[in-house]
């Protein structure tokens, strides 16, 4: 499958498009943030 076919989502915290990883296969749908990074600002 060729990198633009694969699904996107918008990052909650920075606002910024990022694409599906295959670590994140089973919780695709769960998937919030782009990085680990967003992650730990959520609630700043």
């Amino acid at each position: 499958m060729k990198k633009q076919d694969l699904p996107s989502k918008i990052c909650v915290v920075c606002e910024r498009p990022f694409t599906w990883r295959k670590k994140w296969e089973k919780v695709w749908e769960d998937v919030k943030y782009c990085s680990d990074k967003c992650r730990m600002n959520r609630a700043k």
